[in-house]
């Protein structure tokens, strides 16, 4: 037995078998596997390792030699696809590895069959579960070959070699880049409580590819169900639906049901919660996240999975279209629609189920799971406004629970969105990745400054006002102070004061108190130095570039810091970032910081 399963056992688990195979059999196709030789452990995730029970609380945050193999015998893989036996590609017995693994099957809406018969997994694989006294976690690799449900096999109709350059995603190898933009972009979503997969460990080779292992308690998305519901498969639908619910009660503690309705119906409501909290939250944070009807995109509780074309916008910009060469993605306010239209698909599957006879979605545009949608959406969207306004969670409560609170949240909210919807006169324009149209001021500054401002007793003119949110896109144009501007100005005052000043009343304290609170909070939530998509792919290519230059233990450290700076919530104890010992480590995280400086205004 080698050292590295006697130092590390429980990677062993993990081995191709998931409780998924025996729920839902056609679910999913099997793949064998071999070894994929020429590895390196590039990142691997301490802290969610420690979570999931796979190492010991107290292991060093470090890499070893037995770990590094245990990482590598788990999960640098490659399956043996149907090219592979088609043409009898020669695998030594060495490398065979005896588990199968899953590719399992979802609707996707570029595949020819609108119905989900050829697509899902097309360049990934389950590894399988982990399993603790209180959880169970899943867990995915991206770049572990070509399988039949990409999309290149269903539009060209033949399978694929691992690793043909002309095929692009049907090569089924992932990029080392789009590795590490995932990596470093989920765990700061993560930290910042915004739903999400996360990345248990990064292997690159020398080609720029890399394995990227993903993990969550559940890692099923919508479109696992909406292909049962388009084939109208009962069977498999009832099947793939307890089985979620099974998981969840679980690992979220859902309860017990009297008859299969309360089942269904609760199942139902909890989707429609999850997706307007988080869909709410998309929108405040300026998230993209190209939701559309099939589902494909997002995890069941409205985690974020598929980096390859997420994105954090510095501003609102709110007509960016990200191009996917045969069709445009939606904007970031289509997105609350597209989210009731999976709830309605959800509607439709869960009438299914009880009834045992599929209706027509159009039966469902009203039903009452789009009203909670609505209602949750509303409500988080105060909550989160406040918020990031830099207020507590309970003067937020406070401030909903009263009339008067609530009706001020609504106008400060309709004052933000006038100035966060000002687009730039230079009008829509081409991008590296799809069309935008630039947003001109920065909410999040005027956040910052203003409560710093008035605790020192200034009042900020006009101008002054708009200098701090303007943005790089705004023209001479865009920052007249014309008498609407003015106007928009000194309402936003207004609304913004008035929260103060009920909040103060609600909660019997001076509103300076108030104020001295929400500078301090404020701060830190709407740092000027914030993460977006283009300093993201920025940075990725920059750390892929200097791969070979540093130890994976400086990696682990520069990663780790740059994590740590970009955690925004004031309440969080965090403790402090790793050293970063090595001079040229040193500075390529400073070089880092930069680039999020340069590109804070962008998609």
């Amino acid at each position: 037995m080698s050292n590295s399963v006697t130092n590390y056992p429980r990677f062993k688990r993990i081995n191709g078998k998931h409780p998924f195979k025996q729920a839902v059999p056609d679910g999913f196709v099997d793949y064998g596997a071999k070894k994929r030789h020429g590895g390196t452990v590039f990142y691997f995730n301490f802290p969610l390792a420690k979570e999931m029970g796979l190492i010991p609380k107290g292991h060093p945050e470090k890499l070893n030699n037995n770990l590094c193999k245990a990482i590598l015998d788990t999960f640098s893989i490659q399956i043996i696809n149907e090219y592979d036996i088609i043409h009898k590609t020669h695998i030594p017995k060495k490398d065979k590895l005896s588990g199968t693994y899953m590719a399992t099957r979802y609707l996707q809406m570029q595949h020819p069959d609108k119905t989900g018969r050829t697509s899902g997994d097309g360049r990934g694989i389950w590894n399988g579960f982990f399993e603790t006294k209180n959880s169970t976690w899943d867990i995915s690799s991206c770049g572990t070959g070509a399988t039949s449900l990409s999309p290149a096999t269903a539009t060209q109709n033949k399978f694929f070699k691992t690793g043909d350059k002309n095929v692009s995603y049907g090569c089924g190898l992932a990029d080392l880049v789009d590795g590490i933009y995932t990596t470093i972009m989920s765990e700061i979503f993560f930290q910042n409580d915004i739903p999400t997969e996360r990345t248990l460990a990064v292997v690159s080779f020398d080609d720029s590819t890399s394995i990227n292992v993903r993990a969550s308690k559940n890692l099923l998305r919508p479109a696992h169900f909406f292909h049962h519901i388009k084939q109208g498969n009962l069977e498999n639908l009832k099947q793939v639906v307890d089985y979620y619910i099974g998981q969840q009660r679980k690992n979220e503690k859902w309860p017990k049901y009297k008859s299969n309705k309360e089942k269904y119906t609760h199942f139902l409501e909890k989707i429609s919660e999850s997706f307007a909290r988080t869909t709410a939250r998309f929108e405040v944070e300026y998230i993209f996240c190209w939701l559309d009807w099939d589902g494909d995109n997002i995890l069941m509780d409205c985690g974020i999975i598929d980096y390859g074309s997420v994105r954090q916008f510095g501003l609102f910009h709110h007509d960016y279209r990200f191009d996917d060469v045969e069709r445009m993605s939606t904007t970031i306010t289509e997105q609350k629609n597209k989210a009731k239209y999976i709830i309605q698909t959800f509607a439709q599957i869960t009438d299914f189920l009880i009834t045992g006879k599929k209706k027509s979605i159009e039966k469902f545009s009203q039903h009452k799971s789009l009203k909670l949608f609505d209602n949750v959406f509303e409500n988080t969207k105060n909550e989160l406004t406040l918020y990031k306004t830099g207020f507590t969670q309970h003067q937020i409560n406070t401030l909903l629970s009263d009339t008067t609170g609530k009706r001020h949240t609504n106008n400060f909210r309709k004052s933000c969105a006038w100035f966060e919807h000002v687009k730039s006169v230079k009008g829509p324009h081409k991008v590296e990745d799809g069309i935008t149209w630039d947003a001109v001021f920065c909410l999040r500054d005027i956040l910052r400054e203003l409560p710093k401002a008035a605790t020192e007793g200034k009042e900020l003119a006009d101008k002054e006002f708009l200098d701090i949110m303007k943005s790089k896109y705004a023209s001479k144009k865009d920052l007249e102070i014309t008498s609407g501007r003015h106007a928009h100005i000194a309402d936003f005052k207004k609304t913004y004061f008035q929260l103060i000043g009920r909040c103060a009343k609600l909660s019997n304290k001076k509103q300076e108190t108030i104020l001295k609170g929400i500078n301090q909070r404020s701060a830190i939530i709407n740092r000027y130095d914030r993460i977006t998509g283009n300093s993201m792919v920025y940075i990725a290519q920059r750390l892929s570039r200097y791969r070979n230059q540093i130890t994976p233990q400086d990696f682990q450290s520069i990663i780790d810091n740059f994590i740590y700076e970009q955690t925004l919530k004031p309440e969080s104890k965090k403790t402090a970032a790793r050293t970063i010992k090595k001079e040229k480590a040193e500075k390529i995280f400073n070089g880092i910081m930069d680039i999020v400086h340069t590109y804070r205004d962008e998609i």
